[in-house]
């Protein structure tokens, strides 16, 4: 998806902005952790998202290293840094919306949040980690609803938190639930896992330039989620 992004082919600011409404989150917090008051935190986002249209800046990211995450941030600061006057953020499309942003939603989440033990571009990483672990999780749920299990999932769902370890469900009560044995729900959980792994990987693909990369960003998002476990919500 990157790739069509920074295609400039017919078709590339729809991708653009499938990217976007998939991790507009961690930057409006990002904004948010600057000072930024909501309404001004939300008007940049989307004054960020136009300019990045308007001055086609994907087209000219280096594809061989071309992490979105990475460019986003630092796209972002750079922004940031020539919107010092409010007038010009308003002038350059801060009433127009390139990407739905639920502020109630956003605000209620950027409220629960404890970031003082970690710097903005540290929380960034672990917003986008988050982010990006949540859409894997939508399209887990998708695939066992569209085969008629999604009791299943929902069941199920809960080994697959890392964080989770010490509050899961015993064994006995789940396959009860299920109505299976203890043997096959733990294949079951096996096989979720796998595939949770598997479509993890799919979305971090989107997000970069090179197949190459998606070792490399597996391995700094987790580096991140660790980092601010118990800092940051999914």
């Amino acid at each position: 998806m990157l790739v069509s992004a920074q295609s400039q082919a017919p078709g590339y600011k729809e991708a653009l902005a499938d990217l976007c409404k998939l991790y507009w989150y961690p930057l409006y917090a990002y904004v948010r952790h600057r000072g930024n008051s909501s309404e001004d935190a939300q008007d940049l986002v989307q004054g960020f998202f136009l300019h990045l249209i308007e001055y086609k800046t994907l087209s000219r990211v280096d594809r061989s290293k071309g992490k979105f995450r990475s460019f986003l941030l630092a796209s972002l600061q750079n922004f940031l840094a020539n919107e010092a006057d409010r007038a010009r953020c308003l002038k350059r499309g801060g009433k127009v919306e390139f990407v739905y942003i639920d502020l109630e939603e956003a605000e209620d989440h950027y409220g629960l949040e404890s970031v003082e033990q970690l710097t903005p571009e540290k929380l960034f990483d672990a917003r986008w980690a988050m982010a990006l672990l949540g859409e894997a999780m939508n399209r887990l749920g998708g695939e066992y609803i569209a085969q008629g299990k999604e009791s299943t999932f929902q069941a199920l769902r809960a080994f697959l938190d890392p964080f989770n370890t010490k509050r899961l469900p015993p064994y006995e009560e789940v396959a009860a639930q299920l109505e299976v044995s203890v043997g096959s729900l733990k294949t079951q959980i096996h096989r979720l896992r796998k595939r949770y792994a598997a479509t993890i990987r799919e979305e971090i693909s989107r997000t970069v330039s090179d197949p190459a990369d998606v070792e490399t960003e597996t391995h700094e998002l987790c580096e991140a989620l660790i980092a601010a476990e118990g800092w940051v919500m999914l």
